[in-house]
């Protein structure tokens, strides 16, 4: 069995019951337009790693609640509408290999579709009658939409800060992880201390994903059969070329680097500068950086008593930063 294989098992039977309230939450809707876009989503569904997290922390104080449903309804569903307004902003026609809903519809439709899911997210939430949950799910909108004007205004910043870089990070792949975490354990206990010590193991493990992903795009696409660029294309220099263009005394770099910001570079310039990063260390750095939010999160994690649960969190903590996709 793969490593997340493993980190499902004691948790089989809960992720059954969230897959059918959550099949059961975009599929309702008699509206044949939203009928079609909900079985595009399920076809497409990822590996469901927030969920697993939520009821995993809620499994550290025992058996999950209905409120524990609800929430990781409410929470899959806001990521799955912040994918869909994305892949508007960034004009993305693929996510997981497969076309994006603005790619098979078009941008009005998309956005509608993911302000739809916002919406039932938030329904979701008020069915855990918890307003500490409330709380985190509502905080959680504002901080990945502003999470998504800081990355877009750091385009438009001719520096390479990686202080802006985890700033952006906190505000969306770390905030989803850590409000999953925070709202597993809330949904079944009132210990706010514990919730907290929850909350930022989540961060630790959303800014692992986050770097894992960013090192992603430096490889190549096993469809393609070489690497992607995507950020670059975009315009965004994440941590390896970051660590790379504030380390190194040529100025050829840096100009390149400008005109990706500003949309100006050619395809070979992005090949080179990409270049340029994995034979500079840039890659060894993000790993290392990764590396430090990764030891940091098993230390709080082995403070805990033994449990299957416990080790399934190693394990998924373990599994973030070595998956290969």
């Amino acid at each position: 069995m793969d490593t997340l294989t493993n980190v499902k098992v004691p948790i089989e039977h809960d992720l059954l019951l969230f897959n059918r309230m959550f099949e059961d939450s975009i599929s309702s809707n008699p509206n044949p337009l939203l009928t079609q876009i909900s079985s595009h989503i399920l076809d497409r569904r990822g590996k469901m790693m927030r969920p697993i997290l939520i009821i995993l922390m809620a499994r550290l104080h025992g058996a999950i609640s209905e409120s524990t449903l609800y929430t990781a309804v409410s929470l899959e569903l806001l990521h799955t509408a912040s994918l869909i307004h994305d892949d508007v902003v960034d004009e993305s026609d693929k996510r997981r290999g497969q076309k994006s809903v603005n790619a098979i519809y078009d941008n009005r439709i998309a956005v509608l579709a993911g302000d739809y899911l916002l919406a039932t997210s938030l329904y979701y939430a008020s069915k855990t009658k918890n307003n500490r949950i409330i709380d985190v799910v509502s905080q959680l909108g504002r901080d990945l939409s502003d999470g998504e004007l800081l990355q877009l205004s750091n385009i438009n910043v001719p520096t390479f800060s990686e202080d802006n870089y985890f700033s952006v990070i906190k505000k969306k792949t770390a905030a989803l992880f850590s409000a999953c975490a925070i709202t597993g354990s809330l949904s079944v206990s009132d210990d706010l201390k514990f919730a907290e010590f929850c909350r930022q193991i989540g961060e630790y493990m959303g800014i692992c994903f986050q770097i894992r992903d960013d090192i992603f795009d430096y490889f190549s696409d096993k469809s393609i059969g070489k690497p992607t660029h995507n950020d670059m294309n975009e315009g965004k220099l994440t941590l390896p070329a970051l660590y790379v263009l504030n380390s190194t005394k040529e100025s050829w770099p840096r100009e390149f680097a400008v005109k990706i910001k500003n949309g100006d570079a050619t395809s070979e310039e992005i090949e080179r500068l990409s270049s340029f990063v994995l034979s500079s260390g840039g890659i060894e750095y993000a790993m290392n950086k990764m590396n430090d939010f990764l030891n940091k999160g098993l230390t709080m994690l082995h403070s805990l008593p033994d449990s299957d649960i416990k080790t399934s969190l190693i394990s998924y903590f373990n599994y973030i930063v070595s998956r290969d996709i």
